[in-house]
C-alpha cells in the first residue's frame, strides 16, 4: 500500500542538531496520580484518540535523545510498564513521590549508575504535556546548548496563571520561580503572568552538586525542582529562560476538561493535514483519527466515525458514518457500510463490509468478499469472493473461495473447554440456520442443507443434511 499520510506534528527521524547530538538525553516525570483526573488510572495512561498521553511525550522526544528516553513512574508503575513493553530497559522507579526535586535526584543517580552513565545534558518534561511537538524541544535545547546554559527553562506568559509556579524577575533577568502556594507578594512584590512551563535543560556536571542543597520548608513539604533557580544563581550558574508567550502545548492536563480540550485540538490538527493531503473527510467535525492512523489520497471517509492505532486505509475505500476501527488493515476499493466495527482484522481489495457488521482480532478477508448485516467474524478467514451476506457467526473458520455462507449459520468453535477449527472449502454452499459443529471440514462443492447440524465431515461434492422427517397432522383446536 503506497502511503500518502501526512507528517504528524511530532515527525520521528528527524536528524538531530549538531549541538546536541550524543550530548542529551530526557527524563519524562510520570510517577504522580494526578489526583484531580478521578480516576484510578495513573494520569499518564489516560488516552487521546485511544494513545496514552505518555506516549506523545515519548514520541516527542525520541527524534532528540534516540536510545536515551527514560520515564520516571511510581503510582500505578506496573500498569504504566505494561502500556509500554517496548521501552522496558527505560524506567526509572521513584518509589516515594517526596516532589519534583526529588524525582531529579532520582533520575540522576540512576542514570549515574546506568551503563551509559549521565549524558552531558538532562531535558527534564512532564508526561502529562501531550501537545508537546520535537520541533520546539529542538529548539529549546538548541539555545540551551549554545548559549552555554547551567540550567534552562520555558516560561510562557498566561493571563490566569492558576496553579503554575510564578517566575520571578529583577528587572528583565530571571531570579527565581515561586510555586503557586508559596507565593507571597509582601516577599515576592506583585504577581505576574509569566509562569514556568515545567520543561527544563540541566548541564548535569553543573546541577549535580545544587540538589543536595534543595529543601522541603514549604508548603508542600517537598523537595521542588524550581528552587534550583535560585540556588544555581546564587552560585553563579548561568540561568535562562526561554520565553514562549501564550503557547497551549507546552500545558500539561490536569482535570477532564484540560484532557478534553488537548484531545480536540489534537483530532482537529490531524483532521486538517489529511485533508490537505487529499483525503475525502466528510462532516469532518466528527472524525476521530488516530496520530498513527495512515490514509492515502482518495480515501472516503463520513463522520461521525472513529479509526484509531496502527490503522491503514488505502485509495479508493469508502466508509460511512458511524463505523469505528482499530488496527484495521484496508486495501483498495473497499466498501465499509454504516455501523461496523473492525478491530485488529484485514480486509482485502473490493471487499464489502457491513452495514452493522462486526470483525473482531484475526479476521481476514480476501479480495472481492462479502461480509453482510449482523455478521461477526473472529480469528476467521473468508476467501476470496466468498460471502457471508446476513446473520452469521465465523468463529476460527477457514472459508474457500467463492464459498457460499447462508443466514443464520454459526461455527460452534467452543466446547466449553477448547476452541476447534471449521474448514469450509472452495465454492461450498451453507445453507440457511445451519451449525457446523467443530472440528468439522466442509468439502469443495459440498452442500449443507438449511436447518442442518453438521457434526461430521462433508466430503468434496457432496450433500450434508440432518434435518427430522416432516410431520403434517391435524391443526389444534
Amino acid at each position: 500500500m503506497a502511503e500518502a499520510k501526512p507528517p504528524p506534528a511530532s515527525p520521528k527521524g528527524d536528524p538531530m542538531s549538531a549541538l546536541c547530538q550524543g550530548r542529551l538525553g530526557a527524563v519524562i516525570f510520570a510517577a504522580g496520580q494526578g489526583t484531580r483526573m478521578y480516576s484510578s488510572t495513573p494520569k499518564v495512561l489516560l488516552t487521546l484518540l485511544e494513545k496514552p498521553m505518555l506516549g506523545y511525550v515519548q514520541d516527542a522526544l525520541d527524534p532528540l535523545c534516540p536510545g536515551r528516553v527514560y520515564t520516571l513512574i511510581g503510582f500505578g508503575a506496573a500498569k504504566v510498564r505494561a502500556a509500554f513493553p517496548e521501552r522496558e530497559g527505560c524506567f526509572i522507579m521513584q518509589e516515594r513521590q517526596l516532589g519534583t526535586g526529588h524525582a531529579l535526584l532520582t533520575a540522576l543517580n540512576a542514570l549515574d549508575a546506568s551503563d551509559d552513565g549521565a549524558p552531558e545534558y538532562l531535558l527534564v518534561v512532564n508526561g502529562d504535556t501531550p501537545l508537546l511537538e520535537t520541533e520546539i524541544l529542538r529548539d529549546f535545547t538548541d539555545k540551551a546548548v549554545g548559549r552555554e546554559s547551567d540550567l534552562a527553562f520555558i516560561s510562557l506568559s498566561l493571563r490566569e496563571t492558576g496553579a503554575f509556579g510564578l517566575v520571578l524577575r529583577r528587572g528583565e533577568e530571571v531570579a527565581g520561580i515561586v510555586e503557586a502556594r508559596d507565593f507571597d507578594e509582601t516577599r515576592h512584590g506583585p504577581k505576574g503572568n509569566e509562569i514556568n512551563a515545567g520543561v527544563y535543560c540541566f548541564r548535569v556536571g553543573a546541577i549535580r552538586s545544587l540538589l543536595p542543597l534543595l529543601s522541603a520548608g514549604n508548603k508542600s513539604g517537598e523537595l521542588y525542582i524550581t528552587d534550583l533557580v535560585e540556588i544555581a544563581l546564587n552560585r553563579g550558574l548561568k540561568v535562562w529562560a526561554d520565553k514562549r508567550g501564550e503557547d497551549a502545548r507546552l500545558l500539561g492536563v490536569n482535570t477532564p476538561a484540560e484532557l478534553s480540550r488537548s484531545e480536540e485540538r489534537l483530532r482537529a490538527g490531524i483532521v486538517e493535514r489529511h485533508l490537505e493531503a487529499g483525503v475525502l473527510l466528510r462532516n469532518p467535525g466528527m472524525l476521530r483519527i488516530g496520530p498513527e492512523v495512515v490514509l492515502e489520497r482518495g480515501a472516503d471517509l463520513t463522520g461521525p466515525c472513529e479509526i484509531y492505532g496502527a490503522s491503514r486505509i488505502a485509495a479508493g475505500t469508502r466508509i460511512a458514518s458511524h463505523c469505528r476501527l482499530l488496527n484495521a488493515v484496508l486495501e483498495r476499493d473497499v466498501d465499509v457500510r454504516s455501523f461496523c466495527h473492525v478491530e485488529d482484522a484485514r480486509i482485502g481489495a473490493r471487499c464489502v463490509v457491513g452495514p452493522y457488521a462486526r470483525l473482531r482480532p484475526g479476521a481476514v478477508m480476501e479480495e472481492d468478499a462479502h461480509v453482510g448485516n449482523f455478521v461477526e467474524m473472529k480469528k476467521s478467514r473468508l476467501g476470496a469472493g466468498a460471502k457471508a451476506n446476513h446473520l452469521t457467526y465465523l468463529g476460527d473458520a477457514e472459508v474457500g473461495a467463492k464459498a457460499n455462507i447462508g443466514a443464520g449459520t454459526i461455527t460452534c468453535n467452543y466446547d466449553g473447554k477448547n476452541k476447534h477449527r471449521t474448514r469450509i472449502g472452495e465454492e461450498a454452499f451453507i445453507g440457511s440456520n445451519s451449525s457446523l459443529v467443530a472440528p468439522v471440514n466442509i468439502g469443495a462443492g459440498a452442500l449443507v442443507g438449511a436447518g442442518s447440524v453438521i457434526s461430521r465431515d462433508v466430503p468434496e461434492n457432496k450433500l450434508g443434511l440432518t434435518r427430522a422427517q416432516q410431520l403434517t397432522l391435524p391443526k389444534p383446536g
